[in-house]
């Protein structure tokens, strides 16, 4: 069975929105698009390589799908990411759009939770969720995530969409790996481990 892996930039207070750019997305007056360039580093772009070593598709919702759209095919084909992220297999999960044209894109058909459901089912690698907050969120609810791959920056933006929002189903968590860059970003590899246990001291 293929795993679904969630792939994710976070600030410190656990922001994942508008990583990329000022105008990738200001909704709900987000004024801090961009955040993640400047605190990154080497060691950072090798881990999220590493993320797609065993992947070979990836999960996407529309917001993402359509930023990804108009950047990747006419990126530098210098950049190492470039190849991967054109080649690799799109699903795209959306309410609205009626047809993808970035090559290798296919449009999840029916309800979204079926669809992932069957993908798990089906032959191939593993799939990476990139971004999709809203998408990440239905699948956590409803137990399709196998894996978290996040990059924990050290920023704090005090406002934005959130990976793990309030209504999050609790879930303890076992580490896989987990480092610190030079930089400071936490590099941590996790994966859903049941309920969280409680005690007190």
């Amino acid at each position: 069975m293929r795993k679904i892996i969630i792939c994710t930039f976070l600030t410190l207070d656990g922001v994942m929105q508008a990583p990329g750019g000022p105008d990738e997305d200001a909704q709900n007056g987000f004024e801090h698009g961009g955040w993640q360039k400047p605190v990154a580093d080497d060691e950072v772009g090798t881990a999220i390589a590493g993320w797609y070593e065993f992947s070979d598709a990836m999960l996407l919702g529309r917001k993402t799908y359509e930023t990804f759209a108009s950047y990747w095919p006419t990126a530098d084909p210098d950049n190492p990411f470039t190849y991967r992220m054109n080649s690799m297999h799109k699903y795209v999960a959306s309410r609205t759009l009626t047809s993808v044209e970035w090559q290798n894109s296919t449009l999840l058909e029916g309800d979204t939770v079926d669809a992932v459901r069957k993908l798990k089912a089906s032959d191939g690698g593993n799939i990476n969720v990139v971004g999709s907050g809203d998408l990440a969120q239905t699948l956590m609810q409803h137990g399709l995530v196998d894996e978290y791959r996040l990059t924990i920056h050290p920023v704090i933006t005090g406002a934005g969409k959130r990976l793990f929002a309030d209504g999050t189903i609790p879930t303890a968590l076992e580490p896989v790996s987990v480092s610190t860059t030079k930089g400071g970003t936490i590099v941590g590899v996790y994966r859903p481990n049941g309920k969280p246990s409680y005690d007190s001291y």
